[in-house]
């Protein structure tokens, strides 16, 4: 018999907050296939300043919104890394840390940022953040909600 201790089920899909960068309930997809986090961003631009090396991108205040205004936010750089895509393309993915919030709890995570426009949602939760403290019961949705 397996025994789960302090691990939460979450579902295949989970509305997210991401306090730091004043987006919220931001639909997140679980993809235990996916090493790493992502979050869509229309632009994006690396920079160096005083030696240490920045992204700034360009995000819908709310991605799930055609209308709503664009945010820039600027981040340093926590480390670079080549990813294969889902398409097996070879891409430089540059990686931040920031908080994100399941179950009202700040959890810490390592998000990358690329354009998931064609995808069905704006971001993507894989299996780095996953590991460790949670369960995924595919077969259900929108367990983690915040409430406030």
């Amino acid at each position: 018999m397996v025994i789960l201790k302090e691990k939460r089920i979450i579902g295949s899909i989970e509305m997210v907050d991401l306090p730091e960068l004043g987006l919220y309930n931001i639909y997140a997809k679980i993809d235990t296939g996916a090493e790493t986090s992502v979050l869509h961003c229309e632009d994006f631009e690396v920079f160096e300043k005083n030696g240490h090396r920045f992204i700034t991108c360009y995000i819908a205040g709310h991605p799930e919104k055609k209308d709503a205004d664009v945010i820039q936010l600027t981040f340093p750089i926590h480390r670079e890394r080549v990813v294969k895509s889902s398409f097996g393309q070879a891409e430089t993915r540059y990686i931040f840390l920031t908080k994100i919030k399941l179950f009202d709890t700040l959890f810490d995570i390592k998000l990358s940022v690329r354009d998931r426009s064609s995808m069905s949602y704006p971001m993507l939760i894989g299996r780095n953040f996953i590991s460790g403290k949670f369960l995924v019961d595919v077969s259900k949705k929108h367990l983690a909600k915040n409430t406030f």
